[in-house]
């Protein structure tokens, strides 16, 4: 029986006390579920959790029990630009308030105010075999694809696997040059990233879920966001010399609150360009540019869908190993 008596919506931006008790529920259930995983620093998760990166509307709830003690939590994203007719649902519990039946009961409240948002489908993201991944199961929700996450890790054996792969890059890729610039993305480039971004459209998805559409008011917006949570952005671009249009493009973030650490972004290639190992260019060339501006890097983390077989081969040849997969689960509102 929980002891739990309140769930009240907060104003992240105006209420740093409950924007912080969810910081540690989360980062508390993710040292359990997802322990490969570095913890999001509080910058970072206050502007996933009060903006987002996308822009969509959101909900922000955090659950007390009767002495007034944070227990649980749970963020509701409604996008409302794609997919209409979803709602994506992140929920964390105290890992010590597990299995008082606080999960089952933020869950109902949660898909009760997506209903009320007009959704019919609520997804949230679980590793396999986690205490998440067992609760979403119990709840009726179903599995999605698997979200395969590998670490690169930046050690003494990467080195020498590269000048094999310089050559094989560089063989494939005449006509070719290459671009990369720190943070935003320069005015010039946006059309181009645009573009790229687009190229992502044939991505393997979940069944029924629409890809997000990027202009470059909504990328340039995007990339301000993660700028003022603190993060570095790194981008490297294959530009088709005649036409001058940019081909391929990998972008990867660092944040100052987790050193040691980087995350791939985007990673695509136009599929008229195709076939000349740009991909794997413009990662090589990524790992030349974070080799210089940061020194201290550990790892690299990539995920990429369990179909996307291109991409995996890619980052197998670079040295990624498999750290952990992930899913998305659906759970039907009628």
């Amino acid at each position: 029986m929980t002891a739990v008596m309140q769930i009240e919506q907060f104003d992240p931006l105006a209420d740093e006390a409950r924007l912080r008790s969810c910081h540690a529920i989360v980062t508390a259930s993710g040292q359990l579920d997802t322990p490969e995983l570095p913890p999001r620093p509080f910058a970072g998760f206050a502007s996933w959790w009060a903006r987002g990166y996308n822009g969509n509307p959101r909900q922000t709830w955090l659950a007390a029990d009767d002495a007034g003690r944070p227990a649980g939590c749970y963020l509701l994203e409604l996008p409302d630009r794609e997919n209409p007719e979803l709602a994506q649902c992140v929920l964390a519990v105290e890992p010590g308030r597990r299995r008082e039946g606080l999960g089952t009961e933020l869950l109902s409240h949660c898909a009760r105010q997506a209903q009320l948002a007009g959704r019919t489908r609520l997804t949230g993201e679980a590793r396999d075999d986690s205490a998440g991944a067992l609760f979403a199961a119990a709840a009726g929700a179903t599995p999605g694809i698997a979200e395969v996450m590998r670490l690169l890790a930046m050690d003494h054996a990467l080195a020498p696997r590269l000048p094999a792969l310089r050559a094989e890059a560089s063989a494939h890729s005449a006509g070719y040059s290459l671009q990369s610039w720190l943070g935003a993305t320069p005015r010039e480039h946006l059309t181009g990233l645009t573009a790229l971004s687009a190229a992502m459209d044939d991505a393997p998805r979940d069944a029924g879920v629409e890809p997000e559409r990027f202009d470059a008011d909504r990328i340039a917006q995007m990339e301000q966001v993660a700028i003022a949570a603190g993060q570095q952005l790194y981008s490297v671009a294959a530009r088709h010399d005649p036409t001058g249009q940019l081909a391929a493009v990998t972008q990867v973030g660092t944040d100052r609150g987790t050193p040691g650490w980087a995350f791939q972004l985007l990673t695509a290639v136009l599929r008229s360009h195709r076939g000349h190992r740009l991909g794997l260019l413009v990662k090589l060339a990524m790992l030349d540019l974070l080799a210089e501006h940061e020194p201290g890097l550990r790892n690299i983390l990539t995920g990429n869908a369990g179909a996307n077989e291109h991409m995996i081969a890619i980052n197998e040849r670079l040295g990624f190993r498999v750290s952990s997969v992930h899913r998305s689960w659906e759970l039907s509102l009628g």
